[in-house]
């Protein structure tokens, strides 16, 4: 089952961010685009690669009007241990989520639930709340952030112009497609 225009069901949850315990709601999502970026656990191996790699590039994310939000079944005190603790986890700035009852990752369908902890899914959710792109990997298989921002640029660029496409390996700037007639068998 596909969640491409599922929209984002009321949820409010613990978080750490800048420091302090806080909490995320649905309605801190609105207005803006979201990368919700589901990982397995805190002090794990390539979940800290994950998250500084997102970390590396968080500017570029939010020059284009985008938060992200690390989302794993630990606690929000787990996530500030960890953030006081790893050198990779300590740079982060965007909000790490807690979700600890598990409705964050049920309601995007990447809960393990044998193992209480959410599996590696990315998913980017448009300022009206609906999932535009998502992407769910195998726990050995870490994610590449430089593709989830060019991703986040092509689902802006189509939202903007309704009328074009974006081609694989499309980056902002290059020629893009407008879908007709014409285009059948000349590509």
């Amino acid at each position: 089952m596909s969640l491409i225009k599922k929209h984002v069901e009321e949820f409010k949850v613990p978080a750490y961010h800048n420091e302090e315990l806080t909490e995320v709601s649905s309605e801190d999502l609105k207005g803006h685009w979201s990368l919700l970026f589901f990982y397995p656990g805190d002090f794990t191996f390539v979940c800290p690669t994950e998250l500084e790699d997102l970390q590396n590039l968080y500017s570029e994310f939010k020059e284009l009007n985008c938060e992200i939000y690390s989302i794993s079944t630990d606690s929000e005190f787990v996530h500030k241990a960890w953030h006081d603790k790893s050198e990779k986890i300590k740079k982060i700035q965007y909000p790490m989520l807690s979700d600890r009852a598990f409705a964050l990752s049920k309601q995007f369908g990447v809960l393990k639930e044998a193992d209480g902890q959410s599996q590696r899914g990315a998913f980017l959710i448009n300022p009206d709340l609906d999932v535009v792109l998502y992407e769910v990997s195998a726990d050995g298989i870490g994610r590449n952030a430089h593709e989830l921002l060019r991703k986040l640029q092509a689902a802006q660029y189509v939202d903007k112009y309704g009328d074009q496409v974006c081609p694989a390996n499309w980056a902002p700037g290059q020629d893009t497609l407008k879908p007709g007639i014409d285009l059948v068998g000349n590509l």
